[in-house]
């Protein structure tokens, strides 16, 4: 198979999500509604801080019994755009299962890089296991999954040497991406990359396919059919590049029928679709 060669144009056409999808507007103030319904609904701990950055806090909704596990939730926004307001509405079907469910901020490019992003996201995962359970979560059953760049910094998680960061054991049982970017090459020619900032050398040492997961969690992998090529692409080579962390019994990514870069997140809020089981099946 020919190696694909990248031009600004290619690269334009395969990672611009909101020119791929003319009504992303209308899934943006969904996401902001039910989000706010969300909230409404469960009452959640808003604006914990678990570290020092702007940015650096997370919304926490704990089921009102007992707590089984703890889901962190990775928002999308190319790393430079959106909110964890925007995503509350991920939380309602597992907090409907007793998982306490947290939903991360982070600090936004071009005010820091991508780097001290990933950072930032380890020190929400952290603090979960840390100080998690003085706040009603499961600190020893932790799954982080994000959608997009929350894709992208979910696998960066599995990656982590989490004895480097302070802890005395590697705190993830599973991840999720959901239509996550991998290999950041094609970033660099990106329009974006005027926010990102990354050379060559940077984009590789980003990029989860160029990496080892550090431990033996299943990383479920997933995204739209009606996605771009690239992010297809994107889910494959890295279920091609980390084989021992498909889940037991997958033996292709999950491919949602019918749902494009926006609405395959979207599937959270059904409790029923196969994205919700299959992610409830890591739990």
């Amino acid at each position: 198979m020919a190696a694909i060669v990248y031009t600004r144009e290619f690269v334009e056409r395969g990672y611009n999500n909101r020119a791929a999808v003319p009504d992303h507007p209308l899934w943006l103030a969904r996401f902001a509604e039910s989000s706010a319904k969300a909230r409404a609904a469960l009452a959640p701990k808003l604006d914990l801080r678990y570290g020092p950055g702007a940015k650096e806090t997370l919304d926490l909704f704990v089921p009102s019994g007992r707590t089984r596990a703890t889901f962190v939730f990775l928002h999308g926004g190319y790393w430079r755009a959106l909110d964890k307001s925007d995503f509350s509405f991920v939380a309602e079907p597992f907090v409907a299962q007793g998982i306490a469910v947290a939903v991360v901020n982070y600090d936004l490019c071009p005010d820091v890089t991508i780097a001290t992003i990933v950072d930032e996201c380890r020190r929400a995962v952290a603090w979960v296991v840390d100080d998690g359970a003085a706040q009603g979560v499961n600190p020893d059953h932790v799954v982080v999954g994000g959608h997009s760049a929350g894709g992208h910094l979910a696998a960066m998680m599995l990656a982590t040497d989490w004895t480097a960061q302070g802890l005395a054991r590697d705190p993830l049982a599973g991840a999720v991406s959901i239509s996550g970017v991998h290999d950041l090459a094609p970033m660099v020619l990106f329009s974006f990359n005027s926010d990102f900032g990354l050379d060559a050398d940077e984009a590789a040492r980003l990029s989860p396919v160029r990496m080892t997961p550090r431990c033996g969690a299943p990383l479920l992998l997933a995204v739209g059919a009606d996605e771009t090529s690239e992010f297809i692409r994107q889910t494959r080579i890295l279920w091609d590049a980390w084989p021992d962390s498909r889940p037991a019994g997958a033996r292709v990514p999950l491919i949602v029928p019918a749902r494009h870069h926006f609405s395959v997140i979207d599937d959270y809020a059904d409790p029923a679709s196969e994205l919700t089981r299959a992610t409830l099946a890591l739990f």
